[in-house]
């Protein structure tokens, strides 16, 4: 094979969790969430998450560092929406 399983892996994990850091990156510099859906952020949280426990069950380690990043970024943002959503006063 030209390309090795692994490498392919690598390369996933990196363009997945690369395409969720401008949202990242601009939510927690704005902390502007009005325009994000709590239940999208909550199941996609989640999901991540559950993908982090799928690649340390299979000691997967592209699967391991993208989901860790990931499911990092996603909690921040959820974080901010939930504050935004019930506790900000104003």
């Amino acid at each position: 094979m030209l390309i090795s399983p692994e490498l392919i892996g690598y390369l996933a994990a990196t363009l997945t969790t690369t395409s969720f850091l401008p949202q990242a990156i601009m939510t927690i510099k704005t902390r502007d969430t009005e325009s994000l859906s709590l239940g999208m952020y909550s199941l996609f949280a989640l999901g991540v998450l559950l993908w982090l426990i799928y690649g340390i069950y299979l000691s997967n380690k592209a699967i391991i560092i993208a989901n860790a990043i990931t499911f990092v970024l996603a909690a921040v943002i959820l974080g901010f929406k939930i504050y935004n959503s019930f506790l900000k006063k104003g």
